[in-house]
């Protein structure tokens, strides 16, 4: 096993030393078998039935290891820019003895901000209340997505008043792991009020705005700053240089060398990696 130094602000990573990560799991999913559940409603029946795009766009699928009990669970968001995308089931994280469930959330123009923020919050608080029943650890929940589903992650992770709002500790999440998300205000929210992309904000809808000791675990990963969306790296390094000075231990930038925006590929066997961390931080612990 490869463990990085965590202290840094900046972990350049070489895909020669990520490749091992897809071994993490490998053997310990071999004789899994799994089973995909797909267009699970996460709002309850009154509320689909009083909004045709609340029914239409706030499904999930989960694809979960049947044969087997307290399996860590991975929350997906897609990206898309809070305006296109569609869920989806990542093929690298699949066979590694993790639940995945892929979110579908409303998205802009036809939702403004933060109609998609409390959807977020709806599927996780979703999967708190009825993993268990698929044999999941609900204390082993870790939220990730790519791109605006890594805004997503944060905001519902960082900003605790999203999930309370379904009875659900924020605290309780086992680890966050945007891929390549917005640290300030997204660009969608700002171009929703007229502010042109080139004008950074961080409010109450930015994560950086909800800076906390407390926090789950972090992990940010962004692709290489010179290849990356406009000030994407420098975001999330502020981010997390922030969350170190309030007090939070658990941060850690992973810039990805070589790779833009579409970082994803190197970065899932590091979603993996952290899955392996904490899961053994929580079996350690008892």
């Amino acid at each position: 096993m490869f463990h990085f130094v965590k202290t840094a602000i900046k972990n350049r990573i070489k895909l020669v030393s990520i490749l091992v990560f897809g071994l993490v799991l490998t053997a310990y999913s071999q004789e899994i078998q799994y089973e995909t559940k797909q267009n699970i409603p996460y709002y309850n029946a009154s509320i689909n039935q009083a909004d045709e795009y609340i029914n239409e766009r706030c499904v999930l699928d989960i694809y979960y290891p049947k044969n087997t009990k307290d399996f860590p669970t991975i929350v997906w968001f897609h990206g898309g820019g809070l305006t296109g995308g569609e869920k989806e089931i990542p093929e690298q994280l699949m066979g590694k003895g993790v639940c995945i469930v892929a979110v579908n959330y409303r998205l802009s123009p036809k939702v403004k901000a933060p109609i998609y923020i409390d959807d977020a919050a709806a599927a996780v608080s979703w999967v708190f209340k009825n993993v268990a029943d698929l044999g999941g650890d609900p204390s082993l929940i870790l939220v990730s997505g790519h791109s605006a589903g890594g805004y997503l992650a944060s905001m519902i992770g960082l900003d605790k008043s999203w999930l309370n709002k379904y009875d659900i500790d924020a605290d309780k999440i086992a680890g966050l792991i945007p891929f390549s998300g917005h640290a300030i205000t997204h660009f969608t929210v700002r171009e929703e009020r007229g502010i042109p992309g080139t004008q950074p904000i961080v409010d109450s809808l930015a994560p950086l705005y909800h800076v906390r000791p407390d926090a789950p675990p972090l992990l940010l990963i962004t692709g290489d700053r010179e290849l990356e969306l406009l000030g994407r790296y420098e975001e999330n390094a502020y981010l997390m240089r922030m969350m170190k000075i309030a007090g939070h231990k658990e941060t850690t930038l992973y810039e990805l060398d070589g790779y833009g925006h579409g970082m994803t590929e190197p970065a899932f066997p590091l979603l993996l990696k952290e899955v392996q961390r904490i899961k053994e931080e929580k079996n350690n612990d008892k």
